[in-house]
C-alpha cells in the first residue's frame, strides 16, 4: 500500500470527492462474518468501528442490532460527516456515535457504566495503519488493549495480509492472543487455473496481564 495512507493529509483530500467506498470487502460480506459474534453481545454493549470512513458497514450494525451503543471513529472529521449522511439517507436520523480519534493514539472514551468495550471492528484501517511501520500497529493494538473488556472483548480485523500481526517485536502477542478467525476471497476467478487470493479476518483476543 501507499505510504500516505498513514497520513491525514491522503485521507482529507481523498474524502473531499469520495462519497462512499469499501475496502477489501462489501459491507454484507464483512458483515455476515461480524454477526454471529455479536448476537451474544448484550443491550448497551459498546462496539468501536475504528476507521469507519467512507463506508456503509455502520447501516449494518444499527439496522441488525439497534440495541448496541456503535461509536464510529475517523481521524478526519470529513469522514464522519460522510458517515453521518449515509446514516441520514438510510434511517432518515443520525442515531450512532461519530468521534474523531486518531487510532494510534490512546482512545478516550467516556462510557460511564457501560464500562469497558465489547467489540472492536476494523475493515483494512489496520493496513492503513502499518504504512506508517509495525511501531504504528503496536501502537493500535496498545490502544485498542486499554479499552476492550479483558474477558469478553475481541478485536475483529480485516486486512490484505496473512502476516499482518507477525513483526519483529512480540508486542502484539503480548497484549493478544491471535488467530484466523476466516479467509475471505477477494473475487471471482478470472480464470479457473488462477491461483486462490485470500483476504484475512483476524480474531484477536486480548490478554488479562501483559509483560
Amino acid at each position: 500500500m501507499p505510504a500516505d495512507f498513514e497520513k491525514v493529509e491522503y485521507w482529507r483530500k481523498r474524502f473531499a470527492k469520495e462519497e462512499s467506498f469499501e475496502w477489501l470487502t462489501s459491507s454484507g460480506a464483512f458483515f455476515s462474518i461480524l454477526e454471529p459474534l455479536l448476537t451474544p453481545l448484550s443491550t448497551g454493549s459498546t462496539v468501536l468501528h475504528l476507521g469507519s470512513g467512507t463506508s456503509d458497514l455502520h447501516v449494518y450494525f444499527r439496522r441488525h442490532f439497534p440495541q448496541l451503543q456503535v461509536i464510529n471513529m475517523d481521524y478526519e472529521p470529513l469522514a464522519l460527516e460522510r458517515g453521518k449522511a449515509i446514516e441520514s439517507n438510510e434511517f432518515g436520523n443520525v442515531e450512532m456515535g461519530y468521534q474523531v480519534q486518531d487510532v494510534t493514539l490512546p482512545l478516550e472514551l467516556d462510557l460511564g457504566q457501560r464500562g469497558k468495550v465489547r467489540m472492536v471492528i476494523d475493515k483494512s484501517t489496520v493496513d492503513a495503519v502499518s504504512c506508517g511501520g509495525d511501531e504504528n500497529v503496536i501502537k493500535m493494538a496498545e490502544a485498542i488493549h486499554d479499552v476492550l473488556d479483558k474477558e469478553e472483548g475481541v478485536w475483529i480485523s480485516l486486512s490484505f495480509s496473512d502476516s499482518r500481526f507477525e513483526m519483529d517485536s512480540e508486542r502484539v502477542q503480548e497484549l493478544f492472543e491471535v488467530s484466523v478467525l476466516t479467509k475471505v476471497a477477494t473475487g471471482p476467478k478470472r480464470l479457473e487455473s488462477d491461483p486462490d487470493i485470500w483476504h484475512w479476518c483476524w480474531l484477536l483476543r486480548p490478554r488479562a496481564t501483559t509483560t
